[in-house]
C-alpha cells in the first residue's frame, strides 16, 4: 500500500483517523470494495487520508468480513466492530476502546478523526483544517466542515446537510432542509456539511453515553446529538471540491477521473 508509514516519528503525536466501512448500502451494496480502478475503493480513501500532514495512524473500521480481509490484502490497518453500531461515532468509539485496552493513555493521539469510507478523492488538506480548527478551539470537544455550494449541487437536495453557524465559529443546527430560510432575500446564502469530524479523544466514550435525542432521531443526523446535550462544535469554513460516492453511477464517473489522471 503506498502512503505515509504510521509508525513515521515525525507523526506520533498526529491525529488518529478512522474510516467506518459497511458492505450493506441502499443504493450501492458492497461499495467499499468496488475495483474498477484496479483497487477498491476503500484502499483510495486509506491512501487519500495518509497524504494528510495532520494524521499518524489511519484504521478502518468495519463489521463485515470481506471489507476486514480486503483492507488486511493491501496493507491497511483494519478494526472489526460489532454489527449494531446506529452510527458511525459510535463505530469509531468501539476502535478507540479496543485501542485504549492495549496502549497506555498517554500512546494515543488526543484527536481522532472520522472520514467517511465512500470519499476516496477527499482533499488532504481539509483534513488537516479540521485537525488545525478543534486544537484552535479548546472549548468544543468536536469539530467539523462547513463549506459552500458547488456549482453541480442542489442546496434543496435533503441528502445535502445544511448547517448554521454562530459569530463564534461554532454549530448551531444542522438539517437536511434549507436553512436558513432568507426570507427577504439578503443574500443569506446556505452552507453545506460535508461529513468529516474530528473528536477528542476523551469524548468519544462519553458521546456514546448520551441518550439519543428526537432532533437526531428526526433528522437522522448524529451530530445532533452532541448539540441537543449542549456540547460545542466547531466549525472550519473551507473550500470542499470533492464528493462522496453514493450511487453506481457516480462510482463510474469516479473511475472516469481516475483513468483521465493516470499518467
Amino acid at each position: 500500500m503506498t502512503g505515509q508509514s504510521p509508525n513515521d516519528p515525525a507523526r506520533s503525536n498526529a491525529a488518529l483517523a478512522v474510516i467506518p466501512a459497511r458492505f450493506g448500502s441502499t443504493r450501492f451494496p458492497g461499495k467499499p470494495l468496488a475495483d474498477k480502478t484496479g483497487k477498491p475503493l476503500i484502499q483510495h480513501v486509506v491512501e487519500q487520508v495518509y497524504k494528510a500532514r495532520r494524521v499518524g495512524r489511519v484504521i478502518v473500521a468495519t463489521d463485515d468480513q470481506r471489507i476486514f480481509q480486503t483492507v488486511e490484502k493491501f496493507g491497511g490497518q483494519v478494526r472489526m466492530t460489532r454489527t449494531d453500531h446506529p452510527n458511525g461515532t459510535s463505530r469509531i468509539a468501539e476502535v478507540l476502546a479496543q485501542l485504549e485496552g492495549e496502549s497506555a493513555p498517554q500512546d494515543l493521539p488526543a484527536i481522532v478523526v472520522n472520514v467517511q469510507g465512500d470519499e476516496p478523492e477527499i482533499e488532504p488538506g481539509v483534513i488537516d483544517e479540521l485537525v488545525a480548527g478543534l486544537e484552535a478551539h479548546p472549548q468544543a470537544p468536536m469539530a467539523t466542515l462547513a463549506a459552500d455550494f458547488t456549482a453541480d449541487e442542489n442546496p434543496a437536495d435533503p441528502n445535502i446537510v445544511k448547517l448554521v453557524v454562530n459569530q463564534r465559529g461554532e454549530a448551531m443546527y444542522f438539517s437536511r432542509s434549507l436553512i436558513p430560510f432568507d426570507r427577504d432575500r439578503k443574500g443569506a446564502a446556505a452552507l453545506k456539511h460535508p461529513g468529516l469530524y474530528a473528536y477528542r479523544r476523551q469524548f468519544l466514550p462519553h458521546y456514546v453515553q448520551l441518550p439519543a435525542t428526537p432532533l437526531e432521531q428526526a433528522e437522522q443526523l448524529e451530530q445532533l446529538r452532541a448539540l441537543e446535550h449542549g456540547f460545542a462544535i466547531a466549525v472550519v469554513k473551507t473550500i470542499v471540491r470533492h464528493h462522496g460516492i453514493d450511487t453506481p453511477e457516480q462510482y463510474e464517473e469516479f473511475v472516469g477521473r481516475w483513468i483521465k489522471n493516470q499518467p
